[in-house]
């Protein structure tokens, strides 16, 4: 999608992907601050990264907003941010788990969520794409 063509505000992708984001604000962020006020002694890397998840989910649900009126350019950047924090921590978790004896939201590729935080950048990332005349893409 360029600057100047907008998806539609109300279509179906757009409006699960907003859903989808608030969920995640509201999970990853509680889940965060709970576990960080209450256990961070625990696991610090693992929920300092889920932090950053729920940061992200914010910036993301503003960026998908943004996108469905015409601005892309923050909502591409986000997604592949999104992206690249789900397969960094996801490898870490895997290659170094002694950092993660509890999960963090993209801990093992999102898992304890069903890999939907591994799926939500790249279904946003290809809407984006469908959005875009065929001349873009």
């Amino acid at each position: 999608m360029t600057e100047t063509s907008p998806a539609k505000t109300g279509s179906g992708p757009h409006l699960v992907l907003l859903t989808v984001y608030a969920i995640f604000v509201l999970a990853a962020g509680a889940r965060s601050l709970v576990q960080v006020f209450t256990r961070f002694d625990e696991a610090p890397i693992a929920y300092s990264l889920s932090v950053v998840a729920a940061a992200t989910y914010v910036a993301g649900w503003f960026a998908i907003r943004r996108a469905a009126a015409g601005s892309a350019g923050f909502a591409k950047i986000m997604l592949w941010i999104e992206l690249a924090g789900v397969i960094v921590v996801g490898v870490l978790s895997l290659v170094v788990p002694s950092w993660f004896p509890d999960a963090s939201v993209w801990s093992k590729f999102g898992s304890g969520y069903g890999f939907v935080p591994a799926l939500l950048p790249i279904l946003g990332l290809l809407w984006l794409w469908r959005g875009r005349p065929e001349g873009d893409r």
